[in-house]
């Protein structure tokens, strides 16, 4: 099954991935004489994976997020800790990534067809662009030629990644330490549409907020009363570590501008998400996509994020290596 979409002008996203990929060295097309069949493998694998469990084209997704957000897109987050180094994925902020044994069955696919060939960057980088087109979101070409990482740090990950209870100055200056701006932001938080979350993510929204009088224990002026209320018959404390509540509450599954609808009404379910209303900027583009009128023009922008964010710190030429197995090094 080869992954496409009519929903975008091709040839404007080949010319964004094209000139993105110019300062790393990446090429469309980069493994046509020595796996020709790399995409459509991962393509076809993708397919039988998002079939049987559809919920997994938001935790691939952040897997690439995550992995790209610290030392570049090079597969670091899918390294194991060992006995002398604590690794990304075993980081607070990662403890509830999933999605790895996906990334290792395509892998081993690849593997069988072309051994020692296609790095494990580029897998997981191919894999959340399909889990998006799977999801009924945007295609994008995809410019290839990353090699994996040998290092994977939790310190660095816990010092690195965005974090759910940030605001938009502090989430800028994270996004910029990756040559991303206030755009890439606000368009990339639109990928919470395919996202859920545990109650210690958000939960101290519901109980641990100090109100303008000084009391404590009340609930986030930020967000809607009545969507607290739902939210607190989910999660009955902070550390309520069982239940998981969709960030885009009935469409979690499809890749879609919901979101927005969501954050405009204030029931964005991380204070990250409520923070978009309190820029100018953010503010402006969460309601010109909240109003359902421009969803082709998101998902252009987000093919054009996801483009700029897969070109942050990559390996090429001879660095690193390409990984027999996404979870150790050679």
């Amino acid at each position: 099954m080869a992954i496409r979409s009519s929903l975008l002008p091709l040839a404007l996203l080949v010319l964004a991935a094209a000139s993105s990929a110019a300062v790393a060295q990446l090429e469309i097309g980069f493994y046509s004489k020595t796996c020709p069949d790399a995409e459509k493998i991962v393509g076809e694998e993708m397919a039988k994976i998002i079939a049987a469990a559809p919920s997994l084209a938001g935790p691939l997704l952040r897997l690439h997020f995550h992995d790209c957000f610290v030392r570049g897109c090079d597969a670091s987050v899918l390294l194991e800790s060992t006995d002398g180094n604590v690794a990304e994925k075993d980081a607070k902020p990662n403890k509830s990534l999933r999605g790895f044994g996906s990334v290792e069955r395509v892998k081993a696919k690849l593997e069988a067809a072309c051994p020692g060939i296609v790095s494990c960057a580029d897998v997981l980088t191919l894999m959340s662009r399909d889990a998006v087109v799977l999801a009924k979101g945007p295609f994008w070409p995809v410019a290839l030629g990353r090699r994996d990482g040998r290092m994977s740090s939790a310190t660095e990950a816990s010092n690195e990644l965005p974090p759910a209870s940030g605001d938009v100055p502090l989430l800028a200056k994270i996004f910029a330490s990756k040559g991303l701006d206030l755009k890439d932001l606000v368009v990339l938080s639109g990928a919470h549409t395919l996202r859920t979350a545990h109650c210690p993510s958000f939960a101290d929204r519901l109980y641990n907020t100090t109100g303008e009088n000084g009391a404590y224990g009340v609930v986030d002026p930020s967000l809607d009363s009545e969507y607290a209320d739902k939210l607190r018959l989910k999660c009955k404390s902070v550390d309520d570590r069982t239940m998981l509540s969709e960030m885009d509450p009935g469409s979690f599954k499809t890749f879609d501008t919901s979101y927005y609808r969501h954050v405009a009404k204030r029931r964005g379910l991380f204070r990250s998400d409520s923070a978009l209303l309190l820029d100018a900027t953010t503010m402006d583009y969460v309601q010109r996509i909240a109003t359902g009128k421009f969803d082709s023009e998101f998902f252009r922008d987000f093919s054009e994020s996801m483009i700029k964010m897969g070109d942050v710190g990559v390996l090429t030429g001879a660095g690193g290596e390409i990984r027999k197995k996404c979870y150790a090094p050679n």
